[in-house]
């Protein structure tokens, strides 16, 4: 069977995240835990019967650089990627851009001289448009997330993740996937997605919708955003976003796993993202995603970091590589990570 090789991060996923499969973490089951209840027999989230199966896209051998001649930059877009771009913004119309905003944005107008140029503002006459937020209590250790891309339950979560600008380590659970697929299952005893873990409180929980509440109620202030509030009218526009990018990252492609997780700065609404998010779903790639939506302190973050706000961009702390656009983060990850197929 083509699959990733065994490497000392596997091993390492299962005394952490997975210690949980000794520490067995606790499934809410009342809202007397922590005002949450899980439904068991509300069916808000994605078996493995209802993943559709696109095929794979070919893989490559593995290489650690990538070259391109396209000169990028902020909403710019390679001519063989517009199809990509559109088909992924198909979450604006029908999602009405949940999870472009972190809870409490606001835009607050400024002297230019008063803005360092390590903030992300706007500047017009004179002036600097500085966008804030106001989240909630940060997780001190990131929340761990069983999903895979093409999912409409798992993008409700990924929206919250947005909207309440919280840090997750995303373990991708794509169809046929060797690792994280059967682990989850080990884990929780579904094979149902997505499956969150708290290693903060030792919470671990199914049903999207629970998911969701358990989240603005720990690390927000307890109110759902409308958008995630419309019980299955929400779940319903949630798959119309996706239907653009027809079931991309949905199905595993062999790949080899990683050391460490990889690291990408991104936002739910982001059709860029999404076409970076979907390589690392689909070669099963587990990463520490970064949330930078609008009204984010980490903008200001990526700034310092960087000298410029643009997402997506990775980090691969296994090779040192570090890149801004899409096509070449997918590039990368297809030739530093794919498994070449017969």
């Amino acid at each position: 069977m083509a699959g990733a090789t065994s490497t000392s991060w596997l091993h390492a996923a299962k005394a952490t995240a997975p210690s949980l499969l000794s520490a067995q973490p606790r499934r809410l089951s009342s809202r007397k835990a922590v005002g949450v209840a899980v439904r068991a027999e509300q069916k808000d989230s994605a078996t493995e019967s209802e993943v559709e199966n696109p095929a794979p896209m070919a893989s490559s051998a593995a290489e650690s650089t990538v070259k391109s001649d396209f000169k990028g930059g902020p909403f710019t877009v390679r001519s063989d990627m517009i199809g990509a771009v559109l088909g992924g913004a198909l979450n604006v119309p029908f999602r009405l851009g949940s999870g472009a905003l972190v809870k409490g944005y606001k835009v607050e107008n400024r002297p230019a001289a008063e803005v360092g140029d390590d903030k992300y503002a706007i500047p017009f006459a004179g002036r600097k448009f500085v966008e804030v937020a106001n989240p909630g209590p940060r997780p001190e250790k990131p929340i761990e997330i069983y999903e895979f891309e093409g999912c409409p339950f798992c993008r409700k979560v990924r929206e919250i993740v947005s909207i309440l600008d919280i840090d997750v380590l995303f373990y991708p659970c794509p169809k046929d996937g060797p690792n994280f697929r059967p682990k989850a299952n080990q884990m929780g005893g579904k094979k149902q997605f997505p499956y969150m873990v708290d290693p903060n409180t030792n919470i671990a929980m199914y049903e999207s919708d629970d998911i969701i509440k358990y989240l603005v109620e720990k690390y927000g202030d307890g109110k759902v955003p409308v958008m995630l509030n419309l019980g299955v009218l929400t779940t319903i526009t949630a798959g119309l976003a996706l239907i653009g990018r027809g079931g991309k990252g949905s199905t595993y492609v062999p790949a080899r796993l990683p050391e460490k997780p990889l690291e990408l700065w991104a936002y739910e609404s982001s059709p860029f993202c999404k076409i970076a998010r979907e390589a690392l779903s689909e070669l099963e790639l587990p990463h520490i995603y970064h949330s930078t939506a609008r009204g984010s302190a980490k903008r200001d973050l990526l700034i310092q970091k960087t000298g410029k706000f643009q997402v997506p961009y990775l980090e691969d702390p296994n090779t040192g590589a570090a890149m801004f656009e899409s096509h070449d983060i997918v590039e990368y990850l297809r030739k530093t990570y794919a498994l070449a197929q017969a």
